[in-house]
């Protein structure tokens, strides 16, 4: 029977990690992981690399969960679970990014966007890795506890970060969408690649990621004795069931293959091997 050990006379876990949970939740992101990954590769999707990434790290993180429940006395299962659960949103988010650049440039619509592809693309993937960064130190300094409250700030500030960079995507990719949708109407032109629907993807993928920083932001605020931490069934509902919805919208709507065209330095995007958008070009 799984009981709660003590680590150098303190506790790190609130409660014994459930272990048919953890099972249950590292097999299904496996599962989709190597989904993504069989996808990534078919369809020679390379920026989505980052995204893969973050889709392997639940399964190790989960799995460590699940180690833990004989071994909540133990520090390296409790450690590798907080970096491994809470990071994989950072990389999820650095995909997105780059698609909206990629977006952009395919229908040529740089000047409709507020940041440059170019500039959205590093401005947004240089605060993800800052995030990411303050986030696993953060998440370093938990185990010990003279700097639990330490790590807990800095954990507030990496979320929080992500948080507003986030809005920040999501107000950009709005307003390209109006402004060029309004273009679109304006001189009656149509675009040949499915550019919208593509945006909606970022629209719901980047919602639901919010919603579960927001969530974290509010659990690492409200600290390690709040009813947050002390119960199992909130992480599970507000970050592992949130994450496994986006990784199934992003595998169902995938953002076409993306390819710099030499000749006039447009962006292919192919949704699948049978249905080619050649040269996304602009018909007025």
């Amino acid at each position: 029977m799984p009981t709660l050990e003590s680590y150098k006379g303190e506790y790190l876990w609130k409660y014994v990690p459930n272990l048919p949970a953890a099972i249950a939740f590292a097999v299904l992101f496996l599962l989709l992981s190597v989904a993504h990954t069989w996808k990534m590769v078919k369809l020679r999707t390379w920026f989505c690399i980052p995204f893969v990434l973050g889709g392997f790290c639940e399964p190790i993180g989960y799995a460590c969960r699940a180690i833990a429940t004989y071994h909540t006395g133990q520090l390296v299962p409790f450690l590798l679970q907080a970096i491994f659960i809470l990071l994989p949103p950072c990389l999820f988010a650095g995909t997105l990014y780059m698609v909206y650049s990629r977006v952009v440039r395919a229908v040529q619509g740089e000047r409709f966007s507020l940041i440059t592809p170019k500039w959205c693309t590093w401005i947004f993937v240089s605060g993800d890795l800052l995030c990411l960064n303050i986030q696993s130190t953060g998440a370093g300094f938990l185990p010990k506890p003279h700097l639990e409250t330490a790590g807990n700030a800095v954990i507030v500030v990496g979320l929080g970060l992500q948080v507003l960079i986030f809005a920040g995507f999501m107000y950009c990719c709005i307003l390209f969408h109006k402004k060029f949708r309004a273009h679109l109407k304006i001189t009656q032109g149509t675009v040949d690649v499915p550019w919208e629907s593509v945006l909606n993807m970022l629209y719901g993928t980047s919602i639901i990621i919010s919603v579960r920083n927001i969530f974290r932001l509010v659990e690492f605020i409200a600290g390690h004795d709040s009813y947050l931490f002390k119960n199992e069934w909130p992480v599970y509902v507000f970050d592992g069931v949130l994450m496994l919805i986006t990784m199934v919208v992003f595998f169902i709507w995938y953002p076409p293959q993306l390819q710099t065209n030499s000749t006039d330095s447009m962006i292919e995007l192919t949704s699948d091997p049978n249905h080619e958008f050649e040269h996304g070009r602009m018909q007025k």
